[in-house]
């Protein structure tokens, strides 16, 4: 492959999605439609969470990751237990069985000791493990979620409507109680002195896809985010996945989110919206702050495809980055998660079984 070219990513306004306008809302899901078919990936303006909000959980968690790591580790995920909550440090996180340079916070809906999820110690179900310093981040990180669960539930309806269901039809079905989750990942810039010889990728995260229905995703103004799409020597309609792909660089814009498809959508369609490969390289010579929010299926859900006109099954195998099939897969969400995460914290989730 050669190197990262920019991307182009649709710019839609989903405005119309949050007010509930009729007319405005069928066009936004034309557009996520299209977005999704060709790329997997599209930004969003209009989208309702204030800049002031998203300023001060930037300037909150750089303030978190300035600790030096002993205090960071009282909220370490560890302590956590099966809640899977709380700080990791850098190369603590795999992806692909390779540490990732970053740091981050895992965060979750806040739920209470009784509730029966709880004591049944269903993974990812629990209670936040928020850092004593700075004190005001676990109260921004909350409103922050609820600003996402309010924007990711509009979002749902435009796909929804995209392809030609009802627009409520995700939170009557797969997505009745979604499993989301917040991320708080700090990139620091990568040490040429130290690399490779500290034995921790040069990657910020490695090439992966995401494993729901869709990611959110905030971010700085330091880039770092690329996306692998197919060359432009392919026919039109290949989603093989070859040397020939292309690496595109997507654009940093704080104030402009970036949403992607994960596979659980992927599998939902049949290959139809593509679940599409990205990476993140920390190459700008400073420190990169991201916030993903993941809506997923709900945790007892199977995710079967849909009756979609037109659109065979896909050969995910040969046209994923990983190649493992999407399709195949059988079982709940739940199953499909756990699977994951299981490998890329291999040793945390050792000591939870």
């Amino acid at each position: 492959m050669g190197s990262p070219q920019k991307l182009t990513l649709p710019l839609i306004d989903v405005g119309p999605l949050l007010s509930g306008s009729p007319s405005g809302s069928k066009s936004c899901a034309f557009q996520i439609d299209k977005a999704c078919r060709d790329s997997g990936f599209f930004r969003i303006t209009n989208h309702g969470v204030s800049a002031e909000l998203r300023q001060r959980l930037d300037k909150l968690s750089r303030e978190f990751f300035a600790l030096n790591n002993a205090e960071k580790a009282k909220c370490a995920m560890p302590l956590a237990g099966s809640a899977w909550r709380g700080w990791f440090g850098v190369g603590d996180e795999l992806t692909s069985g390779v540490p990732d340079r970053k740091e981050g916070l895992y965060i979750g809906q806040q739920l209470p000791a009784t509730d029966p999820r709880v004591i049944a110690r269903t993974p990812l179900h629990g209670a936040n493990l928020y850092p004593q310093i700075p004190a005001e981040l676990g109260a921004c990180a909350d409103e922050w979620f609820a600003a996402m669960q309010h924007l990711g539930a509009a979002l749902m309806r435009g796909v929804a409507l995209g392809l030609q269901m009802p627009a409520d039809w995700f939170a009557r079905t797969i997505a009745r109680e979604p499993t989301c989750l917040f991320r708080i990942f700090h990139y620091p810039p990568i040490d040429i002195l130290r690399w490779p010889q500290d034995g921790i990728s040069e990657w910020g995260v490695a090439e992966h896809t995401d494993y729901g229905l869709l990611t959110i995703l905030a971010q700085d103004d330091c880039g770092g985010l690329q996306v692998r799409m197919p060359g432009t020597a392919k026919s039109e309609g290949s989603r093989s996945s070859s040397d020939d792909d292309i690496w595109l660089d997507v654009p940093a814009e704080p104030d402009v989110f970036v949403v992607n498809i994960g596979d659980m959508l992927d599998r939902l369609t049949l290959g139809r919206y593509r679940s599409t490969a990205h990476r993140v390289k920390n190459s700008s010579g400073r420190e990169r702050m991201s916030y993903p929010f993941f809506i997923d299926p709900s945790w007892d859900a199977s995710v079967e495809p849909l009756p979609l006109d037109g659109t065979p099954p896909a050969d995910d195998v040969s046209r994923r980055w990983d190649g493992t099939s999407v399709q195949a897969w059988t079982g709940t969400y739940g199953d499909y998660l756990t699977s994951k995460i299981s490998k890329v914290f291999p040793a945390l989730f050792a000591t939870l079984k």
